[in-house]
């Protein structure tokens, strides 16, 4: 028990040291707010406590709440809500804890050498330290399935309410956090009943319980506020609503959409680039390893994800764009992440079998061909999720200083109505608080200034993308008032126009 204990406590060391080192590096270099979700995570937690109308309102919906309420504490200060250290300090918190709980499952199923080889091969990934270094929810969900991945072993093993209400608790956790989280419980809850001997309606109805008190709180807050218990899914800001206006615009549908052998080909494009050659072989042979030795649980658990991704593409609900394939881009690479712990458990599982004389020396090599593309080209233009982050923000980083520039030049007060999304980031960089801003959630007050902008448009600013819904009401308002002048445009290639506009 000592020698597990202190195991576990130098993989927590580890797993600190590389936290730290990623996240400084990250901010140092100002890649923390690359992604435009990353800086719309931090703005969406900073106008709970920065806004005209502050509050648990503010949350809105399709993004799941516990990222935004894990900021709370940090985003109110000017410089964590600017850098995005606000949500970088979290993810990162829950990427040591998802190590950590992953190494301690590893350790119980497969030993210690298996365990050092498979905990290193998830954490070590470039791809992951970056994502768990910014205001993104990957890292988050990771903590959370490490801890169910955990909990779940330990049931299988120890049957206890205890240990079955813990795993309600990780489970709960994820499914406020992203979500392939709801899907994991009713497989998990088969899980608990298989396993769980004397104990299994019990644990079951424990576990299911807390588990699906997230996806509950999640209908009864779409309803309250929105009318809809299913608006994060079929709302016009949804996933499947935008999707749909971008088809009625003429784009064609998205690969996989319908198509089950596309929809796994783009998800296993992605998770490879995600994860390497060497561990995508590694570890597809290891888990079949793992299979053949009987540990069905983790690699059910594990596959889980992946699944649900694949089942997302062909839904059309979810777009996943990689380089070499049509249309040649970068999107959604980063969920290619999510088949890292199964990959991770494979390596474990190919280290458990080396005979104990070679294990520790096995592992290592094993380990040394995971990290060895990383290791080859060490630089962040190798990492998939940097490099998608990095293409797909160059305009918008582009267009957001500059905006950014002449406000911080010109503003004095008065008051800034526009849309909330990418438009948000220029205030970030600019240093205005969001309570001098008039957006979507001070729901009230904005829609009567863009219905009926003669009558309740007040604001001396508006910044608006060419033909969004402030830039139509800045037009109609120029019939009866109030009347706006245009004092900057942005035009670069390949980006929105933006406008700015200052009331005469």
């Amino acid at each position: 028990m000592a020698s597990r204990r202190f195991e576990t406590l130098t993989a927590v060391l580890l797993l600190v040291l590389a936290s730290a080192a990623s996240l400084t590096w990250g901010l140092r270099e100002g890649y923390l707010l690359y992604y435009g979700d990353a800086t719309a995570h931090v703005n969406i937690a900073r106008r709970i406590v920065d806004s005209r109308t502050p509050g648990y309102a503010q949350i809105g919906t399709v993004w799941l709440p516990l990222p935004h309420l894990l900021m709370l504490p940090l985003v109110g200060d000017d410089g964590m809500w600017r850098t995005g250290l606000a949500g970088g300090i979290p993810a990162a918190l829950f990427y040591v804890a998802g190590g950590a709980f992953f190494f301690a499952g590893l350790r119980r199923v497969l030993g210690a050498a298996g365990a050092a080889a498979g905990a290193a091969a998830f954490a070590l990934n470039p791809n992951l330290l970056y994502l768990q270094a910014i205001p993104m929810t990957e890292a988050i969900f990771a903590g959370c399935l490490g801890a169910l991945f955990y909990f779940t072993v330990r049931f299988g093993r120890e049957p206890s309410l205890k240990t079955a209400a813990a795993a309600g608790v990780a489970a709960l956790a994820g499914t406020l956090t992203r979500y392939e989280g709801w899907f994991l419980i009713p497989f998990v809850t088969v899980y608990l009943l298989a396993a769980g001997r004397r104990r299994r309606w019990g644990a079951a109805l424990l576990f299911g319980a807390i588990a699906s008190a997230g996806p509950l709180y999640w209908l009864a807050h779409n309803f309250w506020f929105y009318g809809d218990p299913l608006e994060f899914y079929r709302g016009p800001w949804s996933a499947k609503a935008i999707y749909q206006r971008a088809l009625d615009s003429g784009m064609a549908p998205y690969p996989g959409d319908g198509d089950w052998r596309a929809a796994a080909h783009y998800y296993l494009a992605a998770a490879r680039l995600c994860a390497g050659w060497p561990l995508a072989v590694l570890g597809a042979a290891g888990a079949f390893v793992a299979l053949w030795r009987r540990n069905w649980w983790p690699v059910a658990l594990f596959a889980l994800p992946p699944v649900f991704y694949i089942w997302s593409l062909h839904s059309g609900g979810t777009p996943i764009f990689v380089p070499h394939l049509w249309p040649h881009s970068w999107y959604n690479t980063r969920y290619g992440l999510s088949a890292l712990p199964l990959l991770a458990l494979g390596v474990a599982a190919l280290a458990a079998v080396i005979p104990q004389r070679l294990r520790a020396a096995g592992a290592a090599g094993l380990l040394g061909a995971v990290l060895l593309p990383w290791l080859l080209r060490p630089a962040p233009e190798a990492w998939i999720c940097w490099k998608e982050s990095q293409v797909n923000s160059e305009q918008r980083r582009a267009w957001t200083r500059e905006a950014a520039d002449y406000l911080k030049r010109h503003y004095k007060g008065g008051g800034v109505i526009h849309a909330f999304g990418d438009l948000t980031g220029i205030f970030l960089e600019a240093g205005i608080p969001l309570r001098e801003t008039l957006h979507e959630g001070n729901t009230l007050e904005y829609y009567a200034a863009i219905g009926r902008p003669d009558l309740f448009l007040d604001e001396e600013w508006a910044v608006a993308i060419s033909g969004d819904p402030v830039a139509t009401a800045i037009l109609r308002a120029r019939r009866s008032g109030p009347e706006y002048e245009c004092v900057k445009m942005i035009a670069l290639k390949d980006a929105p126009v933006i406008e700015i506009y200052r009331r005469k």
